[in-house]
């Protein structure tokens, strides 16, 4: 796909403004999320990726569109995953209710940022080396088999630990005990002080960065142009924030979605170890972006759909023993 320097800086100025129009609409007053808002604006945000999606479609072909959609669902799907860590964040350093969205509004932003920086870095390798995607289709392959693994295990309540640039920051800077409002930075019998708000801002943006690991990987088996790669991962991580209020309560009741996902990362690392072998000159089929689509679609759906039968099994099975009681 040909992008212009223009089109380029159209985006990214569209996507700033969309960030500070969601800051200014729903996100400067610290308040609780209902749940109508947090629907309403994953709905909005959903709907602007379909938009875009629309706009690639008549800018450039159906198959960059495609491969914006697979891609975006795939972030979207991966991201999902990603919440469950974020509330142990929040658990961890009890934020309050009403600041916990201006928490995840910057901490995507942070986040965004640094993916932007692992996407220029994973389009310069491909561009140059075309032995990167037995790489890259090998990691996430071994990053399937690991989150199988992990599911299987069940090792039931996690714990958040900091990573080692969290932990240096927490070292280095002096912080108050308590929250104090959404300031970042206070200043305390002449010491300048940093806030709980500014470290769980960095713990949510930094924690991300290990997702995109296996995440930029991911989207890079499915489009190899970075302005995709960019765009799709802009739109799923956007709308994380309102997804969190949305579906914070679902969450545990999706119980197979590490085994969907792992089918997902798996099949995409599939999917690049052929297409390296067919850049070496091997004669072996390709798996196209409609294919990679609809695998996509069908099994985050089946997914979903055995989760919440399983869920619901469960719940019943705990009432039973509880009615025999009484």
């Amino acid at each position: 796909m040909d992008v212009s320097v223009t089109m380029w800086a159209t985006t990214i100025g569209v996507l700033i403004a969309l960030v500070v129009a969601d800051f200014f609409i729903g996100g400067r007053k610290p308040h609780e999320v209902s749940i109508k808002e947090a629907g309403i604006w994953t709905a909005v945000w959903v709907v602007l990726a379909l938009i875009f999606g629309g706009f690639l479609w008549w800018h450039s072909g159906a198959q960059p569109a495609g491969e914006f959609f697979a891609g975006y669902i795939t972030e979207k799907s991966l991201s999902v995953d990603n919440l469950f860590v974020f509330i142990l964040i929040m658990g961890k350093f009890a934020v309050p209710r009403i600041y916990q969205q201006r928490v995840l509004m910057f901490g995507v932003i942070i986040a965004l940022v640094l993916r932007a920086a692992f996407i220029a870095g994973g389009a310069a390798l491909v561009s140059e080396f075309s032995w990167v995607f037995f790489v890259f289709g090998a990691f996430l392959i071994w990053t399937a088999w690991k989150l199988i693994k992990e599911a299987r295990a069940d090792e039931g309540d996690e714990e958040f630990e900091e990573n080692r640039l969290l932990k240096s920051i927490t070292r280095r800077f002096p912080a108050t005990e308590d929250y104090r409002g959404t300031k970042l930075l206070v200043r305390e019998h002449g010491r300048r002080l940093i806030t709980p708000m500014l470290i769980v801002m960095l713990a949510i943006g930094t924690t991300d960065v290990l997702f995109a690991l296996d995440s930029i990987p991911a989207i890079f088996g499915l489009t190899q142009d970075p302005y995709i790669v960019f765009t799709a991962n802009a739109f799923a991580l956007m709308g994380l924030r309102q997804l969190y209020f949305l579906i914070g309560g679902l969450l545990k009741k999706l119980v197979h979605l590490s085994y969907g996902l792992s089918v997902i990362l798996g099949f995409i690392g599939v999917k690049l170890v052929l297409h390296a072998a067919h850049e070496a000159g091997a004669n072996v089929p390709e798996i196209g972006i409609p294919l990679s689509l609809a695998f996509i679609v069908v099994v985050l759906a089946v997914t979903t759909f055995t989760s919440l039968r399983a869920s619901k099994k469960a719940a019943e099975a705990e009432r039973e023993p509880q009615k025999l009681d009484a």
